[in-house]
């Protein structure tokens, strides 16, 4: 039997060791892409976990209101309200009522279609519910804010956020056309700006805009009531 050299005897080794090398960096790959895979799956399913609780939330605190009454609402607007709930949305930012008609709605977020759908929008660049400024709130008025025909100077607002609840009363109600985004201006006092079109019962894209602006009670702002306008 052939004898095997002492150099083929020391490339045999080194190619063993490098064999061993090989194998144990394919191994720890396999177990490192393993744990990491375990982790990213962890990772996915407390996301989820926590998307699905955040979903809970939202429904809790929006459905808590119960069915509001539709009983002014075009029939657009209540199968509108119907198909909003087969969509999430990010939780209220604040609770508007106003007593005197009886509405009790959350204050959402935006102002596109699904939100105004489900309840009442803050108007973007306006300040946010309960801050100090003009906080501009929208809604359909063949939806929620159908109601705001009733209303008149004088009548509380209440708007409740997770920091606080203050009492507003109505100071002004005007109609203007649509172009008139001035009603949004910053304000020093604390004020909230209600905006919904006009005519209440037009048929089509109503031409104008019904604006209800309202200021925090006790606040020095408040000054002299003024008159309803003629809504013949």
């Amino acid at each position: 039997m052939r004898k095997i050299g002492p150099s083929l005897r020391r490339i045999e080794i080194a190619a063993w060791c490098i064999g061993a090398a090989l194998l144990a960096v394919f191994l720890a790959a396999r177990v490192h892409a393993s744990l990491g895979g375990r982790a990213a799956l962890q990772e996915f399913r407390s996301a989820q976990a926590s998307h699905s609780a955040s979903l809970a939330s939202t429904a809790g605190a929006l459905t808590a209101f119960g069915s509001p009454d539709q009983s002014l609402w075009s029939r657009e607007r209540i199968q509108g309200y119907q198909e909003s709930f087969e969509h999430a949305l990010n939780p209220p930012l604040a609770i508007l009522r106003i007593p005197g008609i009886g509405l009790e709605v959350p204050v959402l977020d935006g102002v596109d279609e699904l939100t105004l759908n489900r309840g009442v929008g803050h108007i973007p660049d306006t300040a946010r519910p309960g801050e100090s400024g003009n906080a501009g709130i929208a809604g359909h008025r063949d939806g929620f804010f159908r109601g705001l025909k009733d209303v008149a100077v004088g009548d509380p607002i209440e708007l409740e956020t997770l920091a606080s609840r203050r009492t507003y009363r109505i100071d002004r109600i005007s109609i203007v056309e649509q172009s008139r985004v001035d009603v949004l201006d910053a304000t020093t006092a604390p004020t909230l700006t209600l905006v919904t079109c006009y005519p209440f019962y037009f048929v089509g894209s109503a031409p104008q805009r019904y604006i209800v602006s309202a200021v925090a009670a006790g606040s020095s702002a408040e000054g002299p009531q003024e008159r309803r306008p003629d809504l013949q």
